[in-house]
C-alpha cells in the first residue's frame, strides 16, 4: 500500500510540474512570428570612408607593432593605407527603397552598401541626416520591398516586451530581446543638445546593432537602437533607442526637405528642486524654471520671463526640464502653443511662437571700477560689472561675488567667487548699492530664489536664511 502511495505521489508531482511548465511557457512571449515577417526589412549597413579624411587613424595602423611604427616613421616612409570600413544595420521604411539607421553609421561615408537578408546588395544615397537626433535617411534603386510601421511610441508602456535585430559584430539577422527598462531618458550630446527621449532596455545591443530596428510585440517598430553603456565595448544591459515619434518627425523633414528643424524657445533653463520649489511657493518640485532668455528669442517676444517656471508646453506635462527640449523640439517653427507656468507664485498662460535655434558660448568676467560691497549680512564681497561684461553677458546690470567667508549664508547656499548675481527674490541687481538695498529687505527664517550667472550659464538657487 505504502508503495502506491509513493507512486502516485510521484506520479501527481510529475504532472503538476508538466503543468506548472505549461502554463510557463504560454505566458512567455513567442518572437518567432515577428522575426519571420519583419526581418526580411531590416537590412545590414556597409560603408566605405576614405583613410585621409582628417582625425582618423590609418586602419591597422594599431595592429603595427610599437617598434616598427616608430621605424616606419623614421625613415619617412608613408603610412599603410587601405580603405576604413563600418558597418551598421537598418531597416526599409517603404516600398520604394528609403531606409532609416543612425548618423553615426553613415557620418563620413564615401559609399554606402546596403544588404538585405536575401543577399541581394544595393549602392544607398544619403538623402538626408540629422546629427542632433542620431537618424539618416537613405535610399536604395527598388521597388516592391518589405517594409516595416513606425508605430505611435505614446502607446509605449515601461515593463512591456521588446525585440531587437540587428548585425552585432557583423552577426547579421542576430536576434535579442528583453524589457522597456525606462521611458524618456536623457542623454545630453557633446553640445550639450537635448532633443531626444530615449527609450531604455535590457535588450542585448552591441557595436554592428545600431540603426536597427526596436519591436514591439505586434511587430511595430517602436524605436530605432542607437546607443548603450558599457565599460566592455559589449552589452551589460543599458540599452538607449530613438521614440518611433522621434523618427517619424525626422523622416518626413528629410523627404520633404533635406534638414530637419526644430522648436526653439531661446531660453535657458534647470530643474527645479526641493528647495527652489519652497523659495519660489511651490507645493512640490517640478517644471522647467526659465533661469535666462535670449535676447529678441520666441520666449522674449512671447513675454516669459527669467523666474517662471513651464509645468505644461503645448498641452504636455513638464516634470523635469529635460522634458522641455523632448517637446519643443517636435513643435514645427512658427506654430503658435500654449504655455503653462508659475509666475509670482500663481498660474498664468501665455502663447508663444515658437521659432529656431541658437547657440550660447561662455566668458570669463571682469570687474569693474566701482566700490565694493564687503562680509555683510550674507558673508560675501561683491563688485559692479564692467560696461564690457555687461555688453557681452546681453545683461543691464549685475554683481560679481569676489569673496564668500566660509560657513557663511552665501557659502551655505551655494554661491562661488565669480558668479554673477542679478537678481534676488523679484528685485533686479543693478548695481552694487541695489544689492545691498535688496539684502536688506530680505526676511530671516525664509527661502528666497537668487538668480546667478556662473562661467556663461544662467541658474537659479535657493536663498536660505537662518531665524
Amino acid at each position: 500500500m505504502t508503495t502506491k502511495l509513493r507512486l502516485s505521489g510521484f506520479l501527481f508531482l510529475v504532472a503538476f510540474l508538466c503543468v506548472t511548465h505549461a502554463i510557463s511557457a504560454t505566458s512567455l512571449p513567442d518572437f518567432r512570428q515577428i522575426v519571420r515577417e519583419h526581418s526580411p526589412a531590416v537590412v545590414k549597413i556597409i560603408v566605405a570612408q576614405s583613410p585621409s579624411q582628417k582625425g582618423l587613424e590609418q586602419p591597422g595602423q594599431e595592429q603595427i607593432p610599437e617598434e616598427l611604427r616608430r621605424f616606419f616613421e623614421f625613415r619617412g616612409a608613408p603610412p599603410l593605407e587601405r580603405e576604413r570600413m563600418g558597418m551598421g544595420s537598418g531597416f526599409i521604411i517603404s516600398d520604394d527603397g528609403f531606409i532609416l539607421t543612425n548618423n553615426h553609421v553613415v557620418e563620413g561615408a564615401d559609399s554606402v552598401l546596403v544588404r538585405m537578408s536575401d543577399r541581394r546588395e544595393f549602392v544607398a544615397e544619403i538623402v538626408g541626416t540629422d546629427p542632433r537626433s542620431d537618424l539618416a535617411l537613405l535610399r536604395i534603386d527598388a521597388a516592391g520591398l518589405p517594409m516595416l510601421t513606425l508605430a505611435d511610441n505614446d502607446d509605449l508602456e515601461v515593463g512591456e516586451w521588446v525585440l531587437a535585430i540587428g548585425s552585432p559584430f557583423g552577426l547579421d539577422y542576430s536576434v535579442t530581446a528583453g524589457i522597456v527598462s525606462g521611458k524618456g531618458r536623457s542623454l545630453p550630446t557633446k553640445k550639450n543638445e537635448n532633443y531626444v527621449p530615449f527609450i531604455q532596455t535590457d535588450v542585448a545591443i552591441n557595436p554592428g546593432n545600431s540603426g536597427g530596428p526596436l519591436f514591439n510585440l505586434d511587430g511595430e517598430v517602436v524605436g530605432v537602437n542607437s546607443q548603450i553603456f558599457t565599460r566592455s565595448g559589449g552589452s551589460i544591459g543599458l540599452s538607449f533607442a530613438i521614440p518611433s515619434s522621434v523618427a517619424s518627425n525626422v523622416v518626413e523633414q528629410l523627404k520633404n526637405n533635406g534638414r530637419v528643424t526644430r522648436g526653439w524657445l531661446g531660453v535657458t533653463i534647470q530643474d527645479v528642486d526641493k528647495t527652489l520649489a519652497q523659495s519660489f511657493g511651490l507645493k512640490r518640485a517640478g517644471g522647467a524654471l526659465i533661469v535666462d532668455i535670449s535676447n529678441d528669442g520666441p520666449a522674449a517676444k512671447a513675454g516669459l520671463r527669467s523666474g517662471d517656471i513651464i509645468v505644461k508646453f503645448d498641452g504636455k506635462p513638464i516634470p523635469t526640464s529635460a522634458d522641455l527640449p523632448h517637446v519643443v523640439g517636435l513643435v514645427a517653427p512658427g506654430s503658435t502653443v500654449e504655455v503653462e507656468l508659475v509666475r509670482d507664485k500663481k498660474p498664468q498662460t501665455i502663447s508663444v511662437k515658437v521659432g529656431g535655434l541658437e547657440s550660447d558660448d561662455s566668458y570669463t568676467l571682469s570687474a569693474g571700477d566701482v566700490d565694493e560691497h564687503r562680509g555683510g549680512r550674507l558673508g560675501m564681497e561683491v563688485e559692479s560689472l564692467s560696461p564690457e561684461s555687461l555688453e557681452h553677458l546681453g545683461v543691464s546690470g549685475g554683481v560679481v561675488v569676489r569673496r564668500v567667508e566660509s560657513g557663511s549664508i552665501a557659502a551655505e547656499s551655494g554661491i562661488r567667487v565669480d558668479d554673477v548675481i542679478t537678481l534676488i527674490d523679484i528685485s533686479p541687481i543693478q548695481s552694487v548699492e541695489t544689492f545691498e538695498r535688496a539684502v536688506d529687505t530680505l526676511k530671516d527664517g525664509g527661502s528666497v530664489p537668487l538668480r546667478l550667472i556662473r562661467q556663461g550659464s544662467s541658474l537659479f538657487i535657493a536663498l536660505k536664511l537662518p531665524d
